[in-house]
């Protein structure tokens, strides 16, 4: 379990450095791995963003100290690393509902407990997976700038979907595949990731949409979304009418489970799900036959 270890040590260093500032790179260090690969490996187990961590430890630590002792609230917006007193006071209230004169006061406060990972005995199913190296895909869709991490954005996630209904059937009809379509995630950060709707399209439709649409308003809420050759694990959810609420727990068993022995680690490339949306109004058996493929970039661990 040394990659637990690594972790550990790497929360630990955080812990050690929240009123400096803190090098993410020096963080991954601690865990032998990169910058990207700590930090979705990080996300992914946790719920949350490192960015979220060590904001929500220093707001709560923040908090404390303005109860407990006499010091200006000046000092400790700086010591927490707010450069002014408003920034301070905004980030203050979000997470504690009050300001931090009221904290002086004896307001009630929130508190964000230290992180410490316990090893715990896991596995010992069957998990069924696939490694396969993709070649370069060109696909055609739109997006989204989510909040937070893949793990947290069902709601953000149904919110797209359904405001977006004259796209997703623009698309369907251009590539003329009714059952399976796309997601990609990529340009994953503290602040979130781009989410994208996408479908296959052939190569006159990819190169001409405007032309085909027939006006180009429409055709400028579409892109093209290169995705480079790539190595990546595949998993399936289990058949389900609705496999989307699966994907957060497969992603976390393969990272807790398959990726620590796996001689992998993840690469900076796009995610990708295939969802297979099976639909037949009033065919139960048809409807619950639904899945996705979640396919993870993945490269060899050095």
């Amino acid at each position: 379990m040394e990659w637990v270890a690594g972790i550990q040590r790497a929360i630990d260093h955080i812990e050690d450095h929240l009123t400096d500032e803190i090098d993410y790179e020096a963080v991954a260090r601690e865990s032998f791995s990169s910058s990207y690969h700590f930090q979705r490996v990080f996300s992914i187990l946790c719920g949350y963003t490192l960015g979220e961590y060590i904001r929500c430890r220093r707001l709560s630590l923040a908090g404390a100290e303005l109860a407990s002792t006499d010091a200006k609230v000046i000092d400790v917006a700086l010591k927490y690393g707010y450069d002014s007193p408003d920034s301070f006071a905004r980030a203050f209230k979000a997470f504690h509902g009050v300001t931090p004169s009221e904290a002086k006061g004896g307001a009630k406060l929130r508190s964000f407990s230290r992180l410490a990972l316990k090893i715990s005995l896991e596995g010992g199913n069957i998990m069924d997976y696939r490694i396969e190296e993709k070649p370069e895909m060109i696909l055609t869709g739109f997006k989204r700038r989510f909040t937070g991490t893949p793990e947290n954005r069902f709601e953000q996630e149904e919110d797209f979907y359904v405001h977006t209904r004259v796209n997703q059937y623009l698309l369907k009809g251009v590539g003329g595949d009714r059952d399976n379509g796309y997601n990609v995630i990529t340009n994953v950060g503290d602040d979130g990731f781009d989410f994208y709707i996408a479908e296959k399209l052939d190569y006159w439709w990819t190169e001409n949409l405007a032309r085909g649409l027939g006006y180009d308003e429409k055709a400028n809420e579409f892109e093209k979304i290169v995705i480079p050759k790539q190595l990546y694990v595949v998993c399936e959810t289990e058949r389900s009418r609705y496999p989307v609420t699966e994907l957060p727990e497969l992603r976390r068993k393969m990272v807790s489970e398959w990726l620590p022995s796996s001689g992998y680690r993840f690469a900076d490339a796009p995610e990708i799900s295939l969802v297979h949306w099976y639909y037949k109004h009033g065919d139960d058996a048809i409807m619950e036959s639904r899945y996705i493929e979640l396919w993870i970039p993945i490269e060899k661990d050095e």
